[in-house]
């Protein structure tokens, strides 16, 4: 832990654009996805999250459906889980895609 006992480790939802769909490995990922939902990219970092959506855009080791796809971040979706430790954040960014696929997103989780 870093000084004080603070986490500093995040998981984030970012929407993607609807043109994401034309990406057949995005399809193929979501073959129950609903019409209704939004489609979402979900990532973890020890950064800020609008830090890391910044650098996504930027293509700083970005994910290319953020880079070319991302909209904007979908705090609602995240901000009771942060901050939490490195652990913590690894398995939450699992388990939030799979309850977002779940409930109908479209989901990309690298």
């Amino acid at each position: 832990m870093s000084q004080g006992g603070r986490y500093r480790h995040h998981v984030y939802v970012v929407e993607l654009s609807d043109q994401v769909w034309n990406e057949p490995s995005f399809r193929k990922a979501n073959p129950d996805y609903q019409l209704s939902k939004p489609l979402v990219y979900v990532g973890m970092t020890g950064l800020d999250p609008d830090l890391r959506f910044d650098r996504h855009k930027a293509g700083v080791q970005a994910n290319r459906f953020v880079r070319a796809y991302g909209l904007r971040l979908l705090p609602q979706l995240y901000e009771v889980y942060n901050p939490m430790p490195y652990e913590a954040a690894r398995e939450m960014e699992v388990e939030l895609a799979i309850g977002l696929r779940e409930a109908g997103y479209g989901v990309w989780q690298a």
